[in-house]
């Protein structure tokens, strides 16, 4: 017997997306500095990364916040003596590399597809508002949000509860119209804990995490979104 569809996510008004490794790559500000070697772009993207998350933990816990621009840096300090690359020059080419990340291929045109639908559009991230519209900016997604949300309006980060509500409270909607997509597993089941419908877009093949909560459906790409909201590319 052939399998059967999933039925379509159910009375969605919005879609709201996390940014880094969701609409941006993380990776591309590693790819794209020709002072890093082939050989240390992906093991210096995977620990700036994991730096970079952990300290955003970390610091929610301690309660002893910074915005993530600095977070960030911190990371990317630790990550480049690690790999023995530590270098002024190059941090600072790194960094202004993050503020311009490529977006994923698929995203402009998927964002076209939900507006054109009618759906509200959303970025909630624990970037700041001047990373966040450098990135959108030079992806040339300028336009295509309703709103762009920043922890840094909270000074805490995902995943406090306070950061999805925010959405909520800036929607004007209840969780269960608003369809969450993040490629972070963590961010992924803390947001279909607090209520939201979850499309976790696993780019990494991550597992599952054996946390509260549990993704409405799972997807490798935002390419798959609309067929996930009952939508089709016109």
């Amino acid at each position: 017997m052939p399998s059967t569809a999933p039925a379509p996510l159910d009375g969605i008004k919005a879609c709201v997306f996390d940014a880094y490794g969701t609409l941006f790559d993380f990776a591309s500000a590693a790819a794209r500095c020709p002072d890093i070697p082939d050989t240390a772009r992906a093991p210096l993207s995977a620990l700036w990364r994991d730096k970079q998350l952990q300290y955003t933990w970390l610091r929610a816990l301690q309660g002893t916040y910074t915005d993530f621009r600095q977070v960030t840096a911190d990371a990317l300090d630790f990550a480049l003596e690690t790999l023995d690359l530590t270098s002024p020059s190059r941090h600072s080419a790194l960094m202004a590399l993050y503020d311009t990340l490529s977006a994923f291929p698929e995203v402009p045109a998927l964002l076209k597809i939900l507006r054109a639908a009618g759906l509200k559009t959303a970025i909630l991230s624990n970037g700041t508002p001047a990373m966040l519209n450098s990135a959108i900016a030079s992806s040339g997604l300028t336009g295509l949000f309703d709103i762009v949300l920043s922890v840094d309006s909270l000074r805490t980060y995902k995943t406090d509860r306070r950061v999805y509500q925010y959405a909520l409270d800036s929607l004007g909607l209840p969780a269960a119209a608003i369809s969450f997509q993040s490629s972070n597993g963590w961010d992924a089941y803390a947001a279909a804990d607090f209520g939201m419908q979850v499309v976790w877009c696993n780019r990494y093949g991550q597992k599952a995490e054996r946390l509260p909560g549990r993704p409405t459906r799972e997807i490798t790409s935002l390419a798959a979104l609309p067929a996930c909201l009952g939508l089709t590319a016109s």
